[in-house]
Formats: C-alpha cells, structure tokens, sequence
C-alpha cells in the first residue's frame, strides 16, 4: 500500500492495529495473539480508604476480563492514595515496584483497572519496560472479539480508533520528506500526522455508516410503533443469562454462553403474553461496571432500543456475591443514556443456584420476579407481571363492530386485549384494552358513554 509520506505504513487501519496484549490485530477479529496465553499483572488505585471493599470486588472482575480476553492474571497491586500522581497515576515508586513484580512473575503486560490518560500509559511503559493498559483498552479487546454482525464490528472499531488516537506515537524516523525535486524538497508531514489523518479519515467514515444504520434501525422502529405492539428491552450486568432468558421466552436462537460479552449484537423477537398481546423483546448488550465512555458513544444506536423501549427487563445474577454493585452499574449506564425513567422489572435469575439469595433479593424490590432461564422457574410469573405492567399503560373501551368488518375485530385482537366479545344484531360488541395510539386508529367504532 502506498502511503502520501513515500514510506510503507506503520500499521493498516482498517486491517490492523496495535491490540491490547499483541502487537497487531485485526479490529473483528480480537486482537491478542492466540497462539499463547499472555501473563497479566492486574494494578488498582483507590482514592478512599472505605472504598477497598469495592476495590477489590472491581479487581476481581478485572481478572475475569483478562481471563476472557485469552490471557492470565498472575499478580495484583493495589495501592491506597489522595489523589491519582499526573505522571504516571500510581507514582514513581509504585511503578518501580511494579516492574519488580512484574519482573519476578515473568509477565507481559500490566492492566490497570483505572483509566489511564495517553501520557501516563506512555510514562508507565518507559518504567515497567513493558506493555500497560487501562480497563478500558481490555473492554474494547473483548468487544472486537465478539462483535459479529456489520453494524456490531463498525461500533467496535470506531471506539478503538478514538481510544487509540490521543495515544498514537512515533518509534522511529522523525520526519519524512514527500519528495524530491523542486517544489517539494524539506521537512515534510511526520509520519505521525499522517497516521492521524488517516485514522481521522476512517473515523469519519465509521460515523457515517453508523449514522445511516441508526436510520434504518429508527426506520424499523417506527414500522414497529405503527404496529402497537409494545417494546421491552433486556438489559443487566454481562453474563446475568438475558440472552438465555430471550431463548427460553422466544426460541430466539441466540449465542449462549457462560462468559463475558458472549453477544453484543442486539436481537428483537415477538413474544406472545398470556392475555393474548403480542411485544416486541429485544435482547441488548450487556453492561459492566466502569463501562467505557468510548463504547456508550459507539453503541448509541443499539441503546435506542433501550432508550426507546416502553419497559424494562432488569436481569441480575441471583448468585452473584455482589449483585447491588451490579445493579447500581446498570443504573449508571441507564442514567448515561437518558433511560433511567423508563420503568424496571427486576428479574433475579439463576435462582435455582442459590434459591435463598434470590428470595432474599425479590423481598427488596417492589417489581421484582425470581426466575431460572435454564430450567423454567419462574417463567410464567415474569410474563404475567409483564403483561400487568403494560396493561397499566392501555385503557378500555368500548367498541360496536359491523359483522362486515371482520377486518377491524381481528386488528382489535391483534392490538390489544379483548376482555368481552358479545354478538348482538348488526355487529359485535367488544370490551377491549389498548393504547392511545389504537384507540386512536379506532376511533370510528368507539362506544361514546
């Protein structure tokens, strides 16, 4: 490939990156080097001494993102401070002592659980002699692992590129001339200012693809809406079963799996309530504590679906030895994108796994169901508050249907549910619910008190 520097390109943008534990990776695919396990040093900074509890229930969960990412904790450091250090956020001494431990593990990276700013993780590196990345660098490693579908790959990317962009920095020549001759003799661009123009270019580019499929999934909703069926979106802490909850609701099909970020890709199927409505389901990403900004940005357009969604299903890990922490990080994410108002049922799953510790959490919510999507447990509860829920947002009315308009009966069914269904002499008399926008639709057939 020929680059405007006259040189060979440090690195192809669209096919390859510096990734996370490897040197270079393509953005779809993950980016660390398969072909063995890297041995990670994990580093924390607390800022409050009576924050070490949560500390290191966050380090805890840094060492399973390592985990999935294809490498392995070793050690952990966690230090106590007033303020983070500018230079290097741990201090100077803390990270000689760091490349110690490091040193005497063998190990090939350290992942801090804080955010690193572009000159601390270039100070850190120059003093531990080796790679060291924040928890944000891990999270984007993981999601292009997993991300699958087109839209999925092209939010991944574009939250690596604007991660990676304050960070890009030169290892070798200085400057590059463009030429020779006249006219183009002298210092020219440095190959770093190429760099970024490159990546700013494919950047640009990302946003206006993703830009274009927000309108088509905008597009998708509104067909839905013209529908009345309601919205509920699935959301919770990775791995808390949403997606084996849609499977065991919807036959969905979705990828299972007992690892973090198993799917990223939003998947929307119809469920059928007990009282006859038909919703639309959709299954979302799912969110971690210190979700990066990068990401929140990039997902924005599978987030409408939350933002959009006429209630929420809150899955929570039942078993999980910190599930306030995980709900409150849900809540933050919620809060982030304008979807804290919306209103929650807390779904405490995996509930045949500690059948005390569900019971327990159910006692503490008002809205709340405690439910296993592998074996069954539950299930018929969770759809009947569901469809209690929803009914709270339709009204009845009263409608006369011609016997001609057989047409009209059946949207009645379709759109709401038909509580009285009375045949009289011209046509039907029907009690039924629905929701503004159907009332609205049949307005011509309204029974007026």
């Amino acid at each position: 490939m020929t680059e405007e520097s006259g040189h060979e390109p440090q690195f192809d943008i669209e096919e390859s990156h510096r990734g996370a534990f490897g040197e270079y990776g393509g953005t779809s695919k993950g980016l660390i080097d398969r072909s063995f396990r890297e041995r990670i040093v994990l580093a924390a900074v607390t800022l409050d001494k009576e924050q070490d509890t949560k500390a290191e229930a966050s380090l805890e969960e840094l060492a399973l993102l390592v985990d999935t990412a294809g490498a392995d904790p070793v050690g952990r450091v966690i230090q106590n401070r007033q303020v983070p250090d500018k230079t290097t956020y741990v201090g100077r001494g803390k990270a000689e002592e760091l490349r110690e431990v490091s040193d005497s593990l063998d190990a090939d990276t350290v992942v801090f659980d804080n955010e690193l700013t572009p000159a601390q993780q270039g100070n850190l590196e120059k003093i531990l002699k080796r790679s060291a990345l924040d928890r944000t660098a891990l999270i984007l490693d993981i999601f292009a692992q997993n991300a699958s579908s087109p839209e999925g790959k092209a939010q991944v990317e574009l939250a690596q590129l604007k991660y990676r962009l304050p960070r890009l920095r030169r290892s070798g020549y200085t400057f590059s001339q463009q030429g020779g001759g006249i006219g183009t003799r002298g210092p020219g661009e440095t190959q770093l200012e190429v760099d970024r123009r490159r990546l700013m270019r494919r950047i640009s580019k990302l946003e206006s693809d993703l830009k274009q499929l927000r309108k088509n999934r905008a597009t998708q909703s509104k067909s839905r809406k013209r529908t009345s069926n309601y919205g509920i979106a699935i959301v919770g802490y990775t791995n808390a079963g949403k997606s084996t909850l849609l499977n065991a609701l919807t036959n969905a099909g979705v990828l299972v799996e007992d690892r973090l970020f198993a799917t990223l890709d939003a998947t929307t199927r119809r469920l059928q309530l007990p009282g006859g409505e038909t919703v639309y389901l959709t299954d979302t990403v799912g969110f971690v504590r210190k979700l990066p900004h990068q990401l929140v940005d990039a997902f924005t357009s599978t987030l409408d679906v939350v933002i959009e969604a006429n209630l929420l299903v809150h899955v929570v890990d039942s078993s999980d030895p910190d599930p306030e922490g995980s709900i409150e990080a849900v809540h933050s994410v919620l809060r982030e994108i304008g979807a804290d108002d919306i209103r929650q049922i807390y779904v405490f799953n995996k509930a045949d796994l500690d059948p005390l510790a569900a019971e327990r959490l159910v006692r503490q919510e008002e809205d709340a169901v405690a439910v296993s999507a592998v074996t069954g447990q539950g299930l018929d509860d969770l759809l009947r508050v569901i469809g209690e829920h929803l009914r709270e947002l339709s009204e009845i009315v009263q409608l006369f249907i011609p016997y001609d308009r057989g047409d009209v009966l059946a949207k009645t069914h379709r759109e709401g549910e038909v509580l009285e269904e009375i045949p009289e002499e011209k046509g039907w008399k029907v009690s039924a619910r629905l929701d503004k926008s159907s009332v609205g639709r049949l307005e011509n057939f309204l029974v007026r008190a």
